[in-house]
């Protein structure tokens, strides 16, 4: 494991500025956060999702940052590993994920299955799926819901 750091410098300076903030955080996690999103991120992001590799644009699918049309691109990739992490990323919009329930790969419609942010139309639609892994899926998730109440006793 490398201890070597890749924050630019502007990134630094981010990452001070939040510090006084972060030192007084009674949350944890608020030790731990990340430079602020930039134009020159969103940018390599944007190049990602054009690269030809495919596992390349995999990342940009991944990224929680990415600029709406960025997802809609990818959302329509010949590769269905690509549409895949688009379907499990919960920061993609709500109609894409819907239009994804119809996905021709069972794996991009489990993805949306799984995803907590899919809208219920697409999960009544993913419920009567042709694949019973998908069904699966969604029947899982349901159950997961159904147990909730029980958990905050």
């Amino acid at each position: 494991m490398s201890c070597i750091r890749f924050n630019t410098p502007a990134q630094q300076r981010q990452l001070a500025a939040d510090a006084p903030r972060m030192a007084h955080s009674d949350d944890p996690v608020a030790q731990f956060l990340s430079p602020a999103v930039t134009a020159s991120k969103v940018a390599r992001i944007r190049r990602l999702a054009a690269d030809p590799n495919p596992r390349i644009r995999e990342s940009a699918a991944l990224s929680y940052h990415a600029p709406i049309e960025v997802y809609e691109q990818l959302s329509r990739d010949s590769d269905a590993g690509v549409r895949a992490c688009i379907a499990k990323n919960e920061h993609v919009p709500c109609d894409i994920l819907s239009r994804l329930a119809d996905d021709p790969d069972e794996r991009v419609r489990g993805f949306v299955a799984l995803n907590f942010f899919v809208p219920n139309e697409a999960m009544e639609r993913l419920a009567t799926d042709p694949s019973v892994v998908v069904r699966g899926l969604v029947d899982w998730k349901a159950s997961l819901r159904d147990e909730e109440p029980a958990l905050a006793v």
